[in-house]
C-alpha cells in the first residue's frame, strides 16, 4: 500500500503542471475554442439552420449544439496533451521524468487528467455560449458530464500517442488534419447518420466520435441514433485500447529514448 502511494506521489505534480501551463496561456488554449463555437452557432445555427428546418423533431440548432460542444472538448483535450508532451520532448524536460522513479501509468494519468480538466473547462464555456444563443436544454446532466469526461480522456490519450511518435511540429499537426477532421465530419455533428449512403454510414460505426456525439445528444435532447449502452460500451473500449497502447509505448520508450 505504501509503495502504491509512493508511486502516485508524482501525479499531483504532473497534473498541476499541466493545468498551470494551459491556464497561463488561456488566450491560446481557451479563447480560440469559444470563438470557433460562436462562429459555428452563428453560421450553421442561425443562418443555415432556419433553412434546414427541424432534424429528428427538434430545431437544427438544438440538434447540432451537442456535437459542437463535444467538438470543442475533443480538440481541446487532444491539443493539450499533444503539444504539452511534444514540447517536453523538444525542450528535453521529459528526460527528468524518465530518470525519476515514476511508473509509466502515473505519468500517463497526469497528462490525461490535465487534458480532461481543459476539456471540462472548454465544455463549460461552450455551454455558457450556447445558453446565450438560447439553444440549451439538458435532459440528463449525468450523461452529459460522463460523456464530457470520457471524450476528454479518449482524445487526451490519442494526443499522447501522437506526441510520442512526433519528431517535429509538422508531425504534431498532421493527425488533426488527416485523421481528426474526417472523423469529425463523419461523426454526425451536422446531420443524422441515416442521411449518409450505406458505405459511409457503415464506416461511421467504427468512428469513436459518432458514439461520443450521440451520447452527448441523448444527454442534451433525449434523442439518439445508436443504442445508448452501445455508445458507452464503445467509448469504454476505445479508452481501454488507447490506455494500454500508451502504456505499451511508454514501456518500450517509443519516441522518448534515442
Amino acid at each position: 500500500m505504501e509503495q502504491c502511494l509512493n508511486n502516485w506521489a508524482a501525479f499531483p505534480t504532473i497534473f498541476r503542471g499541466e493545468v498551470k501551463r494551459f491556464l497561463s496561456i488561456w488566450l491560446e488554449t481557451l479563447v480560440p475554442s469559444a470563438i470557433s463555437l460562436t462562429l459555428y452557432l452563428i453560421i450553421f445555427g442561425n443562418l443555415i439552420g432556419d433553412r434546414v428546418g427541424s432534424m429528428r423533431g427538434i430545431s437544427y440548432l438544438e440538434f447540432i449544439v451537442p456535437g459542437l460542444i463535444m467538438l470543442s472538448v475533443i480538440m481541446s483535450a487532444y491539443e493539450n496533451v499533444t503539444f504539452s508532451l511534444y514540447m517536453a520532448k523538444f525542450e528535453h524536460c521529459i528526460e527528468e521524468m524518465l530518470i525519476a522513479p515514476i511508473p509509466g501509468y502515473v505519468m500517463l494519468a497526469g497528462y490525461i487528467a490535465g487534458g480532461v480538466v481543459r476539456g471540462l473547462i472548454v465544455g463549460l464555456m461552450a455551454l455558457a455560449i450556447c445558453a446565450a444563443f438560447g439553444s440549451i436544454k439538458i435532459a440528463s446532466p449525468a450523461i452529459v458530464l460522463l460523456t464530457l469526461i470520457m471524450a476528454s480522456a479518449i482524445f487526451s490519450m490519442a494526443g499522447f500517442i501522437n506526441a510520442l511518435f512526433a519528431n517535429n511540429f509538422d508531425d504534431v499537426s498532421i493527425i488533426p488534419t488527416f485523421v481528426l477532421t474526417p472523423l469529425i465530419y463523419l461523426g454526425g455533428v451536422f446531420y443524422a447518420i441515416d442521411m449518409l449512403p450505406d458505405f459511409w454510414r457503415h464506416l461511421s460505426l467504427l468512428n469513436p466520435i459518432l458514439y461520443i456525439i450521440n451520447a452527448a445528444r441523448y444527454g442534451f435532447t433525449g434523442i439518439i441514433e445508436v443504442n445508448l449502452s452501445l455508445a458507452f460500451a464503445m467509448m469504454s473500449s476505445f479508452m481501454l485500447v488507447f490506455f494500454f497502447t500508451c502504456l505499451w509505448l511508454l514501456k518500450r520508450g517509443v519516441g522518448l529514448r534515442s
